[in-house]
């Protein structure tokens, strides 16, 4: 039986909507002080360059996942429909086969971040005096890596089906923990930056079993058997057909922003920890963004899944507009707060200019970041995941890198390179708006099945 409170198909659409947005916006906040208790702890009883090696660490993390978790976001997708359409029968296939590939997934990943991590913080010109702490850390975080995929293959379940508050009561559990590990490795142990990157993993192991140990006992359609965990080739095709321009998105911006991490690393250590304080900021301002964003594609999702079209037009129009409000709200106290929130992470105060340069000079175009998430959101929900890919493809990676290398590379104003950001923003949320209001996106699967029915 299907739990009914999880479907999205009827009822107030601003209410499930927020109800669905809210457990994801916890959750994700949880989520991100993984991350920023390193930050904190590091920058502050280890030092600024321990700080750095954290900070230089968070665009190669991206880059080696963000394939994996864009393919997640396609079985969520596909979990979604089935779920909305009330096939029980594909439904249980889909969600057998998302986590045997989260589980082979896990494992390669994990393989290639602890193989790669040398090679890849040279190639990025990571400052030498933070490059051994650089290896360490991401060598550590990449061999438990697989609990993370592992968890996220669980939250997408969850997600898809509605359920977004199971995933915010492990997070707050693992987080707590992460927080207690990392105070009692770093400072009480004196481990440094490996304590930090032991309790990250620690914490995330705890919350992938807790999921896992959910969806194994729960009397639903969605329950997870583990004799029947194999991949259905047709079933991984519909995934992969949906996952794979997401993941290639990711993979394709995560890239671009190496390129730029790699010409803040050209500043030396100080803009390096400056400005990867503000991003662990910046991650909150994204919270908003990144809430909507789900919840908009598990929205559209379902209620295309029951030919409730208008109803996914409804919410998505909502989705948009609240997610572009609360975003720029947020960008607008950072800005207004930025030597403050910098000089949490450390007080030096050439770390926190480059820092509050770097905020102020992104943080109220938050607006225009959060306009094309959603859309994509909108997008990917309506099965047209190929849309955002090409967008963000082209002005997220290759107008940027052009930006990066023929103009704000090597002018000797970093804030040229900061520039990049509210740039290519702008550019995406223009092409991403003119197709939301220009294209038939409700009809599209509808179309596609039918083309394939011939």
């Amino acid at each position: 039986m299907h739990e009914r409170a999880t479907l999205m198909t009827e009822g107030s659409v601003w209410r499930h909507m927020t109800r669905f947005a809210l457990p994801i916006f916890w959750g994700n906040l949880f989520q991100q002080l993984y991350s920023v208790v390193d930050s904190l702890v590091v920058g502050n009883f280890v030092g600024k360059d321990a700080l750095a090696a954290v900070s230089s660490s968070g665009s190669l993390i991206f880059l080696l996942v963000g394939l994996v978790s864009g393919i997640f976001s396609g079985a969520s997708v596909v979990i979604s429909r089935y779920f909305g359409a009330r096939d029980d029968d594909s439904l249980h296939t889909a969600i057998h086969t998302t986590v045997a590939f989260g589980l082979v997934a896990g494992v390669v990943v994990s393989l290639a971040g602890v193989l790669m991590a040398p090679t890849l913080l040279v190639w990025m010109g990571t400052p030498q005096s933070v490059l051994p702490n650089s290896i360490l850390y991401l060598r550590i975080f990449f061999s438990g890596l697989i609990f993370s995929v592992l968890y996220n293959t669980a939250t997408g379940i969850f997600q898809a089906v509605g359920d977004s508050r199971r995933p915010l009561f492990y997070l707050i559990i693992s987080s707590v923990l992460n927080v207690t590990l990392d105070l009692l490795f770093v400072v009480g142990f004196g481990m440094g930056i490996e304590g930090a990157a032991w309790a990250t993993v620690i914490s995330q192991a705890i919350s992938s079993v807790l999921a896992f140990r959910r969806l194994m006992s729960i009397d639903s359609a969605y329950r997870v058997w583990p004799k029947k965990v194999r991949f259905d080739m047709p079933m991984l095709r519909q995934v992969l057909n949906m996952g794979i321009p997401s993941g290639l998105q990711n993979s394709i911006i995560a890239l671009a922003n190496v390129v730029v991490q790699s010409s803040i690393n050209m500043y030396g250590a100080m803009a390096v920890a400056g400005s990867g304080a503000y991003a662990k900021i910046e991650g909150f301002g994204f919270l908003p963004i990144n809430s909507f964003a789900l919840a908009l594609a598990t929205f559209v999702s379902q209620n295309l899944g029951a030919k409730e079209y208008g109803r996914a037009k409804k919410g998505a129009r909502f989705g948009v507009i609240t997610s572009l409000l609360l975003a720029e709200g947020v960008g607008i106290a950072i800005f207004l707060l930025a030597p403050k929130l910098i000089a949490i992470f450390n007080g030096d105060p050439e770390v926190v200019a480059y820092g509050v340069l770097h905020a102020r000079t992104t943080t109220l175009f938050y607006f225009l970041l959060a306009l094309s998430h959603a859309i994509a959101g909108v997008m990917r929900g309506a099965g047209r995941s190929i849309v955002p890919m090409i967008v963000m493809l082209v002005c997220w990676c290759l107008i940027r890198v052009t930006y990066i290398l023929a103009y704000a590379r090597g002018t000797g104003d970093i804030q040229m390179i900061y520039w990049a950001y509210p740039i290519t923003w702008s550019l995406s949320s223009i092409a991403f708006l003119i197709y939301y209001l220009k294209a038939d996106w409700p009809h599209y699967m509808d179309r596609l099945q039918a083309k394939r029915a011939r």
